[in-house]
């Protein structure tokens, strides 16, 4: 499942097999992403996401090469269908309905969009999310969904993006309002260079050589603040542990098993380019998320996991 790919493929690990309800189209297809690319053919098939959520005629792709998927067998692309624009051959300019557009085409959800849970996690292979598609799940989250309108600024505005501040702790501005995008497909917390300078200033972080990410001493994480997201007038807490990379995980990453890494990184350009931060996995694990493509918005709510200490 990926947010910022509306492509939806198969063929990665598992050969695909033609059946019954397999079409196959006149096009080729190719999609690149920040970690690897797929090509193939093409199909239209019926796709089960859940008992009862059949979509009888669906276009996904079919891996014949892919680089960056060992491990997985393919994407359920629910990003903007926008993005699939340019991804066919010869029909470059035709567009693919992802599989919520035909959901609700065909009556098998009440509203287009979804809801995603996930929850903190100390183990490299864990099965703890949830897409509710359709409606919000109201047994994942705490309070009520605050709501924001999709950012019109490029290039967030082809993504699931939104505009948001950040603040460290009382009063330290960290970002000023400014567009970015919210998205499964990327691990870590991206700010804008000059925002990540602040961060790093505020904390005391410094970069560790061997994981790329950031490194604090005991001591910086005793005095390690919250930071606060301000997204359409309402404020999120993103707790000092959830700030951190899980420690049961370090060595994961190559990393000292004894050290502290922080989730902040830098997205490599300063603020103003049109994607000054990147809400990912790490942020996602916090908040409950709605993805409302009929009313072009995105809601959050806090779950009984915004303020786990589970890191």
């Amino acid at each position: 499942m990926c947010l910022a790919s509306s492509n939806t493929w198969v063929g990665a690990g598992t050969p695909y097999e033609v059946t019954s309800t397999s079409s196959e189209t006149s096009n080729s297809v190719s999609v690149s992403y920040g970690s690897g690319i797929f090509t193939g053919t093409e199909y239209t098939d019926s796709v089960t996401i859940a008992s009862g959520l059949v979509i009888p005629s669906q276009s996904i792709g079919v891996a014949t090469a892919s680089i960056g998927f060992e491990g997985t067998d393919g994407i359920i692309g629910i990003g903007p269908t926008d993005l699939t624009l340019g991804t066919l051959f010869p029909d470059l300019f035709s567009l693919i309905p992802t599989v919520t557009d035909n959901a609700f085409s065909e009556g098998l959800i009440s509203a287009s969009q979804i809801g995603i849970s996930f929850e903190p996690t100390d183990s490299e292979e864990v099965l703890n999310g949830e897409i509710s598609w359709g409606s919000a799940d109201t047994s994942k989250f705490t309070g009520t969904i605050t709501y924001a309108p999709l950012t019109t600024t490029s290039p967030a505005s082809s993504y699931w993006g939104i505009n948001q501040s950040i603040r460290y702790g009382a009063s330290t501005d960290i970002l000023s309002s400014t567009a970015g995008i919210v998205d499964t497909g990327t691990t870590l917390l991206y700010i804008a260079t000059d925002a990540f300078n602040r961060y790093c200033s505020a904390t005391g972080a410094v970069v560790d050589s061997t994981t790329g990410l950031l490194r604090i001493t005991s001591s910086q994480f005793s005095n390690l603040q919250s930071l606060f997201f301000t997204i359409n007038g309402a404020t999120l807490e993103f707790t000092a542990n959830a700030q951190l990379w899980p420690r049961s995980l370090n060595t994961a990453l190559g990393g000292s098993a004894s050290s502290i890494y922080l989730i902040v990184a830098d997205n490599g350009a300063d603020t103003g380019s049109g994607l000054d931060f990147i809400n990912g996995y790490a942020f996602l694990e916090r908040f409950y998320t709605v993805f409302d493509t009929g009313n072009k918005r995105i809601g959050f709510a806090t779950t009984p996991f915004t303020a786990a200490t589970t890191n």
